[in-house]
């Protein structure tokens, strides 16, 4: 039987934590919470479940979560955020994994979210495939903050699993809007760190595009009401993105 170890990075979330880490310990057989000094029960709730908290200065989605697994003791991560836990379909499919002859160097799920209290099956936010369990000699987070993702080495074998992971993302349209608000600023940052300029026709383009994209080619408009809003705010998160980059470039940030 193969040991797996869970990972979870929190701040305040203890709307969610428990749900999260019950999750966890249904298949692995530790769960380590690195937590950003929380201000609500979230530390307390982990601590109670049987989980192992640290606390660690958030310096970044990528790097907060690579210093998780760093805690772990072996050699294979289940990872997921705190706003998220593992469908029953997607638990028994781990369960079968750890008892039986493993191939793959990864595993990749679907990820669903509820929006609102209504799941989302398009607007490209479904299947939303993601890699969350992988031998950690093989692979590491990376990306573009906030925007992170697990990176295998050359030549590792990836196997899909069925079940999803389910996430429970925004319960109200302002929470998303002041998400978005932070996210694009954090984007914003990194992309021009990494060489990304902006321009009129890109802050008055992709936004257009994004919604045109979600909405119609990803069928966000089958998604009823809520279709339309995440969409839209999708697109405004193109607006803002690249609006900010061009206020980087005209305030001459190094």
């Amino acid at each position: 039987m193969i040991k797996i170890s869970g990972t979870v990075i929190t701040l305040n979330e203890e709307r969610h934590i428990e749900r999260c880490v019950k999750s966890l310990l249904a298949v692995c057989d530790e769960v380590i919470v690195v937590d950003s000094f929380s201000t609500d029960k979230t530390q307390d709730i982990a601590r109670a479940l049987g989980a192992t908290v640290v606390e660690h200065k958030f310096a970044g989605h990528i790097e907060q979560k690579n210093f998780a697994v760093t805690l772990t003791t072996h050699p294979w991560v289940l990872s997921l955020d705190g706003d998220e836990c593992l469908s029953p379909k997607l638990t028994q499919e781990i369960l079968k994994i750890k008892t039986s002859e493993i191939a793959s160097d990864a595993f990749r799920f679907n990820r669903l979210t509820n929006y609102c209290g209504q799941w989302i099956h398009h607007c490209g936010w479904y299947p939303d495939k993601k890699i969350r369990l992988w031998k950690k000699s093989r692979g590491q987070w990376e990306g573009l903050n906030p925007h992170d993702i697990i990176v295998m080495k050359p030549n590792s074998h990836l196997t899909h699993l069925a079940g999803d992971i389910h996430h429970y993302s925004y319960e109200s349209i302002s929470s998303h809007i002041e998400q978005t608000n932070k996210f694009t600023t954090i984007a914003a940052h990194a992309s021009y760190k990494s060489g990304v300029r902006s321009s009129l026709f890109k802050i008055v383009s992709r936004p257009i595009l994004k919604f045109l994209k979600d909405y119609f080619l990803k069928l966000g408009l089958l998604d009823g009401r809520y279709g339309f809003v995440i969409c839209y705010i999708n697109s405004l998160s193109a607006l803002l993105k690249y609006s900010k980059i061009k206020e980087l470039e005209e305030n001459k940030i190094p």
